[in-house]
């Protein structure tokens, strides 16, 4: 028995001694991770290991060593957790004592520590020990890369868990780490490396006397000029390591004294890279330094920024030249200053202003601007830096205006005036004298109305500008300066015949009325009112165009002003007003100035979004108001009116959805449940009582036997309705529902049965998921399937499909894929494929009016990929089985669904579905011509390797297109010519003479449009093939 027993203990010992002959004298590797199993499983003990590998820890051969602590160190890096304390302790003293080893067997027992270095179970000390021996016993930079790799990884495990132990080595850590960095070299080892020195500085190890050693060690990289080889699988880019070392660099003020000078060094040298990456770390240590570290090394430095702002010829390095002089003045405005110190920030300033103040007074030459630049950069570090440059440069830049009078001086001289204006807002300053604006108020007010009362265009959009930012300065402009500000504002909205002038003027009458509305009230909307009066009586005399011009404007300028919740309530009613005027009868007017009121109106709308109370004013005001009118419009009558008609056109219509739209989206769920409880009743019962003006000769019954007029208000419906908050209940619904169906498939008013389908659909993709919900979708299938087995109402019910599959795609609804199946069989119908293949464009694009973001409709993300994954093969797969006649269709279809798709999305997809596309080219449609070659274009730059497969298919097709008769195909079809020269240049060649001899043709194209684009292909294939192209 006891015999027995003894066998049964020796075999799991002679299999574990099998598989480590098998690892160290075999050369396999897999018993290592059998054994590391095994170990874990509990079958055999890390000690059993040791005592297996015993002869071959013993070895007098070094490989056979090194085989050996190799597999011992690999379970140790599976096993680690299961170490006992004791065991680590053990296991520490031999991997130390192995240091000593051949340097065969080094890295086999770095590798070992490092896992021991992970263990939770080791004891005090040992840590402390092991990097000792390490530091002593280990040339690290004579290791190969993946083992000086190993080292770092141990000393950023024993930092990580026992800090206060290595912090007991004092600066001896810090001595011993610069010996093992010294010389590295690999990418990947520095940014381990540098992430050390970071955490050594910033966790407050003792550096000691090895502050300038320890910077030597890292700076010897600066600049970084690393270039990863193509196909690196470590990913390192040149801006990781960059980052990495600056982070160390702007680590402590302790490295200035030996960084400032190397700076200063690299961004006088000709290396761009070396000037932009020496500025970007100075901007970094700015925010380290102080007074005390800046001081010796001010003069230098500014000089170097100054030469690179005069100087420099790129872009970049001004850039940051700019942002590292803010950063040193922010820094010198920032450091405590004793009482007996000097003011470092007052003389570094004085200097800056020595050497750029008189380069303002020469507003033509080139130094101006980078003076000005330079200047604006220190002003933006304080507002003692504000004040001590406004202060000097101000009264010159004051004086030179007047000075100089030519219109582009004055314009120079202004713009810089403005940048130094733009400073003054970042600072807030309590006491009104304190500022140091309001000494040059009445200066800079007389420039400004000068700059506006100039013939000069530009010099006019700068003034208006600085007159803005003028305004939004707190407490400066009195009273007196406003009403001035305000007539020349109006002035300019109504009297400069130049666009850009008026229209900054709107732009700038708006952010100042929000500002001072009492002003704008007082001088500015009793003229707009008097103008709109005016416009009225020249529409009813019939007037010229210029006059009807003035009249636009003045309904923009109403909307522009209305910033402002006291402004509105002035505003609005005027606009009402004038509609009403137009609606009486008192003016002559047609479509056009309906549509410009109601594009104010919208306008409007808008600006009252950002505010709650004027949002539901202007909801309660213009909303009931534009019913009225539409309803009134919609009444018999015993004389009809052209007047009338026009309020219920279509243009007209889709102008007043976008206002009730917009002035219903931003509202809160509670207003919006109570206005909810009017609007609906009124379309469903006729109740009319909210109205103003709401005698009417007879009910309103848009559902019920209403006329034609009555029922494109159901337009109005659609706006409100889908544009409320989801959690809105709505009152009647089911009866509203079934209205709308009823509605949507009368074929009387094509108009109003999509105002009603879209409004259905509107309803159904905010509804909650439920058994009401499923009675609604089963409602519409019936209502489709019987709409198109009957002849009369097919094109509705195909409408309504349309809006309803919409609705539920972009909801991710599971009926949303049988309701698609049901469209892609409509592409065969010799009636309504046509119109089918049209439809997957309105199932991929964003609407306007319903089912849209902003309007809360549940649209999920990525619902265009969805349809994609879901559709596209069908698609496909039904091109291939139609007949002939019908492939157009499915072409059609299919070239919607890609133009609208992701590009990213489609790369991958692309040479199954490029011939499919290629064959969409020669689709007699021109809707399909211009869809398929919209989508063509981007894959032209963004798939050339794809793309040029089929160069010869491509410019073949392109040419024949260029000669469409459709100008929009033909300028698509150049756009992508011109696209083509992507492609690489040898595939290209061949075709170089014929498309050159082509393209002449298009040359004479009687649309400048096309003859742009031919231009400009033509060039791109000329040059095609020649140095440096």
């Amino acid at each position: 028995m006891a015999a027995a027993a003894a066998l049964e203990a020796a075999a799991p010992t002679g299999a574990l001694w099998g598989l480590v002959q098998d690892f160290v004298m075999g050369q396999q590797e897999g018993p290592a991770d059998q054994v590391a199993a095994d170990v874990k499983s509990g079958s055999y003990t890390v000690l059993q290991v040791v005592e297996a590998l015993g002869s071959s820890l013993e070895s007098s051969e070094p490989r056979t060593r090194a085989r050996g602590i190799q597999l011992l160190s690999q379970v140790l890096l599976q096993c680690y957790s299961l170490l006992l304390e004791k065991e680590v302790v053990h296991l520490i003293l031999f991997y130390e004592n192995r240091l000593k080893d051949h340097h065969l067997v080094i890295p086999s027992v770095l590798q070992g520590l490092r896992a021991l270095s992970l263990c939770v179970a080791l004891p005090p000390g040992l840590a402390v020990s092991v990097l000792k021996a390490i530091f002593q016993e280990v040339h690290v930079q004579s290791l190969l890369q993946v083992d000086r790799h190993t080292v770092y990884s141990i000393i950023i495990n024993f930092m990580r868990t026992r800090e206060e132990e290595l912090k007991g080595l004092g600066a001896d850590f810090t001595f011993g780490f610069i010996q093992v960095m010294d010389g590295e070299k690999d990418p990947r080892n520095l940014l381990v490396a540098f992430r050390i020195v970071h955490d050594l500085i910033s966790r407050d190890y003792s550096l000691g006397p090895f502050v300038e050693e320890l910077f030597e060690v890292t700076s010897c990289y600066f600049p970084i000029d690393f270039t990863p080889p193509p196909n690196d699988p470590h990913g390192i880019q040149r801006e990781d390591l960059i980052l990495s070392l600056r982070a160390v660099l702007a680590s402590t003020p302790r490295f200035a004294e030996f960084l400032l000078p190397l700076l200063i060094e690299k961004v006088d040298s000709e290396i761009l890279s070396a000037k932009l990456d020496s500025l970007q770390t100075l901007n970094a240590c700015c925010a380290v330094y102080g007074q005390k570290e800046l001081k010796d090394f001010l003069p230098s430095l500014w000089a170097s920024i100054r030469r690179e702002v005069f100087q420099t010829a790129s872009e970049r390095v001004e850039t940051e030249g700019l942002a590292a002089l803010l950063s040193l003045t922010t820094c010198l405005s920032c450091s405590v200053l004793r009482a007996d110190a000097e003011d470092l920030l007052d003389s570094f300033l004085s200097n800056i202003l020595q050497d750029c103040r008189h380069h303002l007074c020469e507003p033509d030459m080139k130094l101006v601007w980078p003076s000005a630049k330079l200047l604006q950069a220190a002003a933006g570090a304080s507002a003692r830096a504000c004040d001590h440059i406004t202060s000097s440069v101000l009264p010159l830049l004051l004086d030179q205006f007047h000075k100089h009078s030519q219109s582009n001086q004055r314009r120079t001289i202004l713009e810089m005036i403005l940048g130094f204006l733009k400073l003054q807002q970042k600072w807030s300053y309590e006491d009104k004298d304190e500022r140091p604006l309001s000494g040059f108020k009445d200066q800079l007010c007389s420039l400004v109305f000068m700059a506006l009362t100039d013939p000069s265009i530009q010099l006019q959009l700068v003034g208006i500008r600085t007159l803005t930012v003028l305004g939004a300065q707190p407490g400066l402009l009195s009273s007196g300066d406003l009403e001035l500000v305000v007539g020349h504002l109006y002035r300019l909205s109504f009297l400069e015949e130049d666009s850009q002038s008026w229209l900054a003027a709107l732009e700038a009458s708006g952010a100042l009325a929000a500002l001072y509305p009492v002003a704008f009230s007082s001088h500015l909307i009793p003229k707009l009112a008097e103008e709109l009066h005016r416009g009225e009586s020249d529409l009813a005399r019939g007037d010229e165009p210029t006059k009807c011009s003035q009249h636009l404007r003045c309904l923009q300028a109403l909307s522009a002003v209305s910033t402002h919740p006291s402004i509105v309530k002035e505003t609005l009613p005027l606009l009402l007003q004038h509609l009403w005027q137009v609606n009486k009868g008192n003016v002559v007017a047609g479509s056009t100035e309906v549509i410009a009121i109601c594009q104010s109106l919208q306008q409007m709308a808008e600006k009252c979004q950002q505010d709650p109370e004027s949002c539901w004013y202007f909801h309660e005001t213009a909303v009931p108001c534009l019913l009225a009118l539409t309803v009134q419009a919609s009444m018999p009558e015993k004389e009809p009116s052209v007047l009338r008609k026009v309020l219920l056109e279509e243009e007209v219509l889709a102008a007043m959805v976008s206002v009730i739209g917009t002035a219903t989206t931003h509202l809160s769920p509670e207003l919006a449940a109570q206005s909810v409880t009017r609007i609906v009743p009124l379309f469903l019962d006729g109740n009319t009582s909210f109205l103003p003006e709401n005698s009417f000769p007879s009910r309103f019954q848009p559902f019920q036997d209403g006329s034609s007029g009555q029922r494109r208000l159901i337009a109005l419906l659609m706006a409100f309705v889908c544009s409320l908050p989801r959690n809105v209940e709505i009152p009647q619904l089911n009866q509203l529902m079934r209205e709308l169906l009823e509605l949507s498939c009368c074929h009387g008013c094509p108009f109003s049965s999509t105002a009603a389908a879209k409004c259905f659909a509107g309803l159904l993709n905010k509804h909650p998921a439920g058994q009401q919900l499923d009675e609604f979708l089963q409602l519409a299938v019936d209502t489709v399937e019987n709409g198109l087995g009957s002849k009369p109402s097919r094109s509705q019910a195909f409408t309504l499909l349309l809006w309803v599959t919409k609705a539920l795609v972009l909801r991710y609804h599971p009926l949303s894929s049988c309701l698609t199946a049901r469209l892609m069989g409509l592409l065969s119908d010799p009636e309504l494929g046509p119109a089918a293949a049209d439809g997957f464009s309105l199932l991929m694009s964003d609407c306007t009016d319903v089912l849209t973001r902003a309007g809360h409709a549940d649209v999920r993300i990525m619902f265009r990929q969805r349809f994609f994954t879901d559709n596209v093969p069908a698609l496909v797969q039904g091109f291939h089985a139609a007949p002939q006649d019908v492939k157009p269709n499915y072409l059609k279809g299919l070239s919607h669904v890609l133009n609208r798709l992701p590009k990213p999305v489609l790369l991958p997809e692309l040479p199954t579905l490029l011939s499919l596309l290629l064959e969409a080219l020669s689709c007699p449609d021109s809707v399909v011509q211009l869809s398929t070659l919209s989508c063509l274009q981007p894959l032209l730059l963004e798939a050339p390797q794809v793309m040029s497969l089929h160069v010869e298919t491509l410019v073949t097709k392109f040419l024949n297109l260029s000669s469409s008769p459709s100008m929009a195909v033909r300028i698509a079809a150049l756009q992508c010519m011109h696209a083509l020269t992507h492609l690489p240049t040898p595939v290209l060649l061949p075709y170089k003479p014929q498309v050159i001899r082509a393209l002449a043709k298009p040359l004479d194209d009687k649309k400048r449009l096309v003859r742009k684009e031919a231009v400009s292909a033509r060039g791109e294939w000329f040059l095609l093939g020649s140095p440096g192209s």
